[in-house]
């Protein structure tokens, strides 16, 4: 029980750790401090408010998250298609495991993508809309350093220079892919042929509108956008490939003589071999 419990921890302090940089660099929050020429049309747009707010994205991802892998793991667990080595009960330790892949890679995630935004300290393209400038004191033929004639808020013009790139695209289509992995490894039964793909297509075009709609708000440029789908479909690939057991070989379970359920006798050819344990083509979760 207590190694158990030493295992958890160090799985919370590994979620931590690779959460670090988005902890830090949210909380000091001094971005690269980038200036602009005059002539440069693409950080005039205006100010909009957001389509999709953080709010939102962040509520949705995780009731997506946590109700997908809630039904999933509890159907296979329940059907003895998913059990776990560890002495807890089986569908918490499914779960747990999961989620616990899942926390890990949106902090690398959001780790990566905040070291982008606050080491390159790209300008958004309604920056001067935020930045309201004081034109007076501007010499628009030498480059312009914003420092002392931006009359907006401060920390929305510190908010302003977080353009690239887009964390909202990098989340959402972190999640989504996770997600859409996860949906074609545990929902492989013949009657969801369709459905499968359903729910997949759904996930991500979900990631992708939240991705085009921080373009038409203004918020990013279009190489922000891209840059960011591309980091969160990365990260979710190799998260799901490497740290979880989606896709991975797993031994069967073996059922007990009196719970075995009748095999139809099959001629032994070359190769082949006898066993007294039926097995199940069944999928093990290790905690």
């Amino acid at each position: 029980m207590q190694r158990r419990w030493v295992f958890v921890l160090l799985d919370v302090l590994c979620v931590l750790v690779a959460s670090l940089p988005f902890i830090i660099l949210t909380l000091v929050n001094n971005p690269y401090k980038r200036g602009f020429y005059c002539s440069d049309d693409s950080i005039r747009y205006p100010y909009l408010p957001d389509t999709i707010s953080n709010g939102f994205i962040a509520g949705f991802t995780t009731t997506a998250t946590i109700v997908l892998v809630s039904i999933g793991e509890a159907y296979l667990v329940h059907s003895n298609r998913l059990y776990s080595r560890s002495d807890f009960n089986n569908y918490v330790a499914a779960v747990y495991k999961v989620l616990g892949t899942f926390l890990f890679g949106a902090g690398v995630s959001q780790s990566l993508t905040d070291l982008a935004k606050y080491m390159i300290g790209r300008l958004r393209p309604c920056f001067l809309a935020v930045c309201d400038p004081d034109w007076s004191r501007i010499n628009c033929s030498t480059y312009v350093q914003v420092e002392t004639v931006c009359r907006g808020s401060p920390a929305n013009v510190t908010e302003a220079r977080l353009s690239f790139y887009s964390g909202h695209s990098s989340f959402a289509m972190y999640c989504m892919v996770f997600l859409a992995l996860y949906v074609q490894a545990r929902l492989c039964w013949k009657w969801a042929r369709l459905l499968r793909p359903t729910v997949q297509s759904l996930l991500v075009a979900f990631a992708l509108y939240v991705g085009y709609s921080r373009v038409s708000d203004y918020k990013h440029h279009w190489s922000d956008v891209l840059a960011g789908f591309l980091q969160g479909a990365l990260v979710a690939g190799f998260t799901v490939k490497y740290l979880s057991d989606f896709f991975k070989m797993r031994p069967c379970l073996e059922v007990e003589d009196q719970e075995r359920p009748p095999r139809a006798s099959l001629p032994l050819g070359e190769g082949t071999t006898t066993s007294n344990h039926y097995v199940y083509p069944v999928s093990s979760s290790s905690s």
